[in-house]
């Protein structure tokens, strides 16, 4: 590709405004050296900028994503590419909520496709790690740290694609659009939700939005790699039990004592097995693995609606397999417990935390009545922290999806690209409610162990796959906006 005409004159344009203004905030790291070229070196120069990604904190809660968001609008900038920092608001924490915006122009022949990530991170504890999770080591070819994968590690390659394609000599038949928002770790109401509802006009009428939830499982010969786009996913239903009963001393229990009565509850929501049900999606994702899979369990996969109900000893096999388990059932886990204060003290009130997942086409207030029902105790009750309405999932029938089909060819030959459901849940869905085609796929070859390090210690991604990564999405992006492939 060669360099976009009118950068130099851009970027002269942006420091002399800066240099005017007086003492700089940001840093023009392409044209000062500071950071490797991401054409000429895309793998070095996302890993530089991942590591200073992954050392602005931006654990959520409270988040505080804004600085994050201005540095990479300050790497847009610095490229002449059209960038904003969305403000957002920040709910019970101090201001410092943001979203990072930039958007390359087409020619306008078709509408334009949002490259989505979130800027926030989960919480890590640093004496689970072999180095400070926070620290951006770049090491032995890999990014170390809180994000690499989930998900400063995508909105890096997004942002670098981003850059290829602004530096094209010709525009595409679409507008490429970035949009990393903060919130997502926390239900994203206060991120993707509020640019949905607020800031509509930012997404300029897109057609199909990439964002995290899919990628690249690598195998072992003869299994193929196997390129997972998510089409649909489970939706969140997050509860908290409260018992209530008679305070008191520690010494002498009363009988009906708040702790004891939530202990009770929440063994039998622990042990609560909601009946398998096959939505079409997962349906489709295990037909279309099938021919991949064992031999003894090829026909059954391949209607597993049908095998699920009749079939007692593959029902057994298939079950047992937490991740199989997980997208045929709601599944709900105890996360938080609250309780007293003081040793010797009985509380009048005992609380815990669920993680519920649904299944598509579920509801929330029906799974908190099934909970209450499991529970049957009428000094315990059920309340719901966060739920979403459960949208329909996206059409496979894509130029997106094809144009994902034809370069996982390109890369991958062999390869099996799969239609999937996943068990957890993106920010997708506020993007699928406004009609825009929604696809979790970022392209990174993971072995299923490195996946670990999501959520996990030791987070890490290999420079190699962030270089991959990026070519590979700006195929995606060509494919999709114009280019044919040769």
């Amino acid at each position: 590709m060669t360099r976009h005409r009118g950068r130099s004159r851009s970027l002269l344009v942006v420091l002399l405004a800066v240099l005017a203004a007086g003492p700089a905030r940001a840093v023009w790291p392409f044209a000062s050296g500071e950071f490797p070229d991401p054409v000429a070196d895309p793998g070095n120069a996302a890993a530089q900028v991942l590591a200073r990604a992954i050392r602005i904190r931006t654990v959520n809660p409270p988040g505080d994503e804004k600085p994050l968001a201005e540095f990479l609008v300050d790497l847009l900038r610095a490229e002449g590419i059209e960038a904003e920092v969305v403000e957002t608001p920040s709910g019970d924490s101090e201001p410092g909520r943001a979203a990072a915006f930039g958007r390359v122009k087409g020619n306008g022949r078709k509408r334009p496709v949002i490259l989505h990530s979130h800027l926030d991170v989960v919480p890590a504890n640093p004496s689970e790690w072999v180095v400070p999770p926070f620290d951006g080591l770049v090491a032995g070819g890999y990014v170390v740290g809180r994000g690499a994968l989930d998900a400063k590690g995508i909105a890096i390659v997004q942002l670098m694609a981003l850059i290829q394609i602004a530096r094209r000599e010709t525009p595409l038949d679409r507008d490429v659009i970035l949009l990393a928002t903060p919130d997502e770790e926390t239900g994203g109401q206060l991120g993707a939700g509020y640019v949905t509802r607020e800031r509509r006009s930012i997404l300029h009428d897109a057609e199909f939005l990439l964002t995290e939830g899919g990628g690249i499982l690598e195998s072992d010969p003869p299994l193929p790699p196997v390129w997972g786009v998510a089409v649909t996913e489970k939706t969140p239903c997050w509860l908290r039990v409260v018992a209530r009963g008679t305070p008191g001393h520690s010494s002498s229990e009363p009988r009906d004592a708040a702790v004891p009565r939530l202990v009770a509850a929440l063994e039998k929501i622990r042990t609560y097995e909601s009946p398998p049900r096959v939505v079409p999606d997962v349906a489709r994702m295990f037909a279309t693995l099938a021919p991949y899979a064992r031999e003894d369990d090829r026909k059954q996969l391949s209607d597993l609606t049908f095998w699920l109900d009749f079939d007692a000893s593959f029902r057994g096999r298939f079950l047992a397999d937490r991740g199989q388990n997980a997208l045929v059932r709601n599944t709900v886990t105890i996360t938080v417990l609250e309780g007293g204060t003081q040793t010797n003290v009985m509380p009048a009130e005992a609380s815990a935390h669920l993680d519920a997942r649904l299944l598509p086409g579920e509801s929330c207030q029906a799974f908190r009545q099934e909970m209450l029902d499991a529970v049957d105790d009428p000094r315990v009750e059920i309340e719901t922290l966060l739920s979403f309405d459960s949208g329909a999932g996206s059409p496979v029938d894509t130029e997106l999806f094809r144009a994902i089909e034809r370069v996982a060819k390109r890369f991958d030959p062999g390869s099996v690209v799969v239609p999937r459901a996943i068990s957890g849940f993106t920010d997708a869905h506020y993007f699928r409610d406004l009609g825009i085609v929604s696809y979790g796929f970022v392209p990174r070859w993971l072995p299923a162990r490195e996946s670990l390090g999501i959520h996990g210690p030791n987070e890490r991604i290999s420079v190699r796959n962030l270089e991959r990564g990026t070519q590979a999405l700006v195929a995606i992006l060509e494919e999709l906006g114009g280019v044919a492939s040769h």
